[in-house]
């Protein structure tokens, strides 16, 4: 897909999955979220961009690290999510952090402007990732940081048929290379290419844990990355695709819910 197409295709199938993201996928991304701020070690004062920040589940903690003279701004190409972020900032009654839409490959920031960059989860909806990783180079000053965590390998991550299941229906190409970063290598070269230094990899393996049938479909058709797709689905295709993912997961069946195995990777690196 063009990656102007491609990028439109990401904002609004965001704009449509906002309402139920937090609800479906909080929880079970947690752990990646958590790695990423662990290992970006944010220090006081210091000032965080963080790329396709979603409702800001990695933002408000960063937040609270870096304190009041720090600043953390998220970024993410979903409006949609950024005015979630924007009202869950109001409802903390946060002053240290502030939302804007803007695409990863074009980041609205100038040269040399933060410590440390964060992506976490998003970069594998990145029409051309190596260009957003170049972008976060751009506005780190001399050794700031950089970490950014990915989905990992297809093999690894038990609810990967779900692609497959929507494009035998309709042709979405919303992330045509998903799990291509998280093979092995991928990351690192890209940030390598991108003139990062010192870069290092953890792989994350966890359970992720739906309690019934209706939180898997509802995490994987409406609160994630082929809302949009699903979204134009008549009733008895939403039937069908429903049925279809909820059998490929089947083997991962714990009582009435689920424990499908995920894996994440999170890469670290320095701008030298």
């Amino acid at each position: 897909m063009e990656p102007k197409l491609q990028r439109r295709v990401q904002r609004y199938g965001w704009d449509r999955a906002s309402e139920f993201y937090s609800t479906f996928w909080g929880g079970q991304l947690r752990p990646a979220h958590e790695a990423t701020i662990r290992l970006g070690d944010p220090q006081v004062g210091e000032h965080v961009v963080d790329v396709a920040c979603g409702g800001g589940e990695v933002t408000f903690e960063t937040a609270d690290r870096v304190g009041t003279n720090g600043r953390v701004l998220g970024l993410d190409i979903s409006e949609k999510m950024v005015a979630a972020a924007r009202a869950e900032a109001a409802a903390r009654g946060s002053t240290n952090t502030s939302f804007r839409r803007c695409d990863a490959e074009s980041l609205d920031c100038e040269d040399a402007s933060f410590d440390l960059a964060l992506c976490s989860l998003g970069l594998m909806y990145v029409p051309e990732p190596a260009v957003a990783v170049t972008e976060m180079r751009r506005v780190l000053r001399p050794n700031g940081r950089i970490v950014v965590s990915v989905w990992g390998e297809r093999r690894h991550c038990g609810w990967a048929e779900l692609f497959p299941i929507v494009d035998r229906r309709v042709k979405s190409d919303v992330c045509p290379m998903f799990f291509f970063l998280g093979t092995p290598g991928a990351i690192e070269a890209t940030l390598e290419h991108a003139g990062f230094v010192d870069v290092k990899v953890t792989r994350l393996n966890i359970g992720i844990a739906y309690r019934d049938t209706s939180e898997a479909v509802g995490a994987a058709f409406l609160g994630g990355p082929v809302a949009l797709p699903y979204g134009r689905f008549d009733d008895d295709q939403r039937h069908a695709v429903e049925l279809e993912y909820l059998n490929s997961i089947d083997e991962f069946r714990d009582g009435e819910g689920y424990v499908v195995p995920g894996e994440f990777v999170i890469a670290t690196a320095a701008r030298p």
